[in-house]
């Protein structure tokens, strides 16, 4: 429970960054908008060809009796536009990252450089980046569409569907946002996706703390375009958190939650000149 309030505490302490630097938060909400423009109009389709949709795919029910048809296939159009929602709040992250990778690779940099010390960089031509960016998400996307299928199947379960699958549902999709958006930082620092996935399975508590909340904020649009800066900035904390650089680790463990040493430092660490640094995560 104390990771999970942890990783509540970098989600507000990234919005609280760039809420305090005026001018990134202007500048990271221009991909936002792009995207948002993009998945109003994809969503507005299928919010009008869902019926169509089931339909079509039931071909069976034609002969039902009524009103049973009508009930059967307004469930299965309500569902296909919660599967649509659910891949929508997952991929409007990956690609706005992907359309915004310079503005948001340049945010991520400075809230490093605001907390001190090196910032990593990965020497990497733009075109690079971008490419290993939509590599690594096609293949986090294609693990996410296998978690949403699945889901959309045990959907049809009685009780079971209307209550443990939603909020199955939101767990994989926070976990999976906040794999995205950690991978900015990570990318920089040369992590590739398969130790970002191992990292974040081991602060799995702390990744959904952080990524559930920002998937529920996600389900109104225009919150999540005024959101994906500062949520750049606290996967950016956190990503510092997961590669030791935090120095705000719980009590008693290391930068993994590994066991610390018993011995106390003299004296407190300096805070950051900034006057800002990543939350305590307990």
């Amino acid at each position: 429970m104390r990771d999970l309030a942890g990783g509540f505490r970098y989600l507000l302490a990234g919005q609280r960054w760039v809420f305090g630097h005026g001018r990134w938060l202007g500048f990271g909400l221009l991909p936002g908008l792009v995207s948002l423009v993009l998945y109003t109009a994809a969503l507005i389709g299928l919010s009008y060809g869902a019926d169509d949709l089931t339909v079509w795919a039931t071909p069976f029910a034609d002969d039902w009796t009524s009103p049973w048809s009508g009930l059967f296939r307004g469930f299965l159009t309500g569902l296909f536009f919660c599967l649509g929602l659910f891949l929508a709040v997952i991929t409007f992250t990956a690609v706005t990252l992907l359309i915004g990778q310079p503005f948001y690779e340049s945010l991520s940099e400075q809230v490093d450089r605001s907390e001190g010390g090196d910032v990593p960089e990965s020497g990497l031509p733009l075109w690079r980046e971008l490419w290993i960016s939509a590599r690594d998400s096609v293949k986090v996307l294609g693990r996410v569409l296998l978690y949403g299928i699945l889901l959309f199947a045990l959907g049809f379960v009685p009780v079971i569907g209307q209550t443990v699958v939603p909020f199955l549902g939101f767990c994989v999709s926070g976990y999976f946002l906040t794999q995205e958006l950690t991978a900015v930082a990570l990318q920089r620092r040369k992590v590739d996706l398969a130790e970002r996935l191992v990292m974040l399975r081991a602060r799995r508590m702390m990744v959904l703390g952080f990524g559930v909340p920002l998937v529920l904020s996600f389900l109104v649009p225009i919150v999540a375009v005024f959101l994906m800066p500062g949520a750049v900035a606290g996967a950016t904390l956190m990503a510092r958190d997961l590669m030791g650089e935090s120095g705000a680790d719980a009590p008693g463990e290391g930068p993994a939650g590994e066991p610390a040493p018993s011995a106390a430092p003299a004296t407190p660490p300096a805070a950051p000149a900034t006057g800002f640094g990543p939350p305590p995560v307990y």
